[in-house]
């Protein structure tokens, strides 16, 4: 049995006012995507193309699952995840693509 990987992650723009999260199976490829602003609607509009948290599942109904569950938090509450691991917002996607 193949073990799968997907991914939940939050992006943000340059000032981190604004954030989101999405789900992906290729996390490299889909935030390129995002970075070369070739994912049309909100973070094109908004700019958001920062990787500043992820996480993995090998479950894509679990991954799915806390996508939601992270989209319904308080944005404080998605700060403290993020501050957690990244305190700086820093983007963690940084040599990916050199």
């Amino acid at each position: 049995m193949r073990d799968h990987q997907y991914f939940v992650y939050i992006l943000s723009n340059f000032t981190n006012t604004t954030v989101y999260i999405g789900v992906t199976n290729d996390l490299e490829t889909r935030v390129r995507q995002h970075k070369d602003k070739l994912v049309k609607g909100f973070t094109q509009k908004y700019n958001v193309d920062k990787l500043v948290y992820f996480e993995e599942h090998n479950d894509i109904s679990r991954a799915i699952a806390r996508e939601k569950q992270l989209k319904n938090w308080q944005r404080a509450w998605k700060d403290e995840l993020i501050e957690e691991d990244n305190p700086n917002w820093i983007d963690l996607s940084q040599g990916w693509y050199d």
